[in-house]
């Protein structure tokens, strides 16, 4: 089986920078392990690292699946869980900046976006 590697510290950097940016104030995150099937065929799980934080009634989170790769999700309960479309990307500035605009839209179509933070 193979590890997959924590979060570099360049790559939590690039993460937290994007999220404080666009919620213009300090989020705290956190970091856990989550288990994945990284491939569709398989019933095998594997630990990924992940990044996780909450705001305004959601949760993100996003998945380490490799050197260089990510998987990503929000979501308000476990019956109500959102991806972004695409499966996986290779740069995590550019997965999380497609979540957090993502939500956004879908907190605006709720009718739930403020006027303040909102990109």
């Amino acid at each position: 089986m193979t590890s997959i590697p924590d979060f570099t510290d360049t790559e939590l950097w690039v993460a937290r920078s994007a999220i404080n940016e666009r919620y213009g104030k300090a989020i705290a995150t956190d970091l856990a392990d989550s288990e994945l099937r990284l491939d569709r065929e398989s019933t095998v799980l594997t630990v990924c690292p992940t990044i996780f934080w909450t705001e305004r009634g959601a949760s993100f989170v996003v998945f380490k699946v490799g050197e260089g790769r990510y998987r990503c999700q929000f979501f308000y309960s476990a019956h109500e869980q959102y991806g972004t479309g695409r499966e996986e990307y290779d740069d995590i500035g550019e997965c999380i900046v497609h979540l957090l605009q993502l939500q956004a839209d879908h907190e605006a179509e709720r009718g739930l976006a403020p006027d303040k933070g909102a990109r």
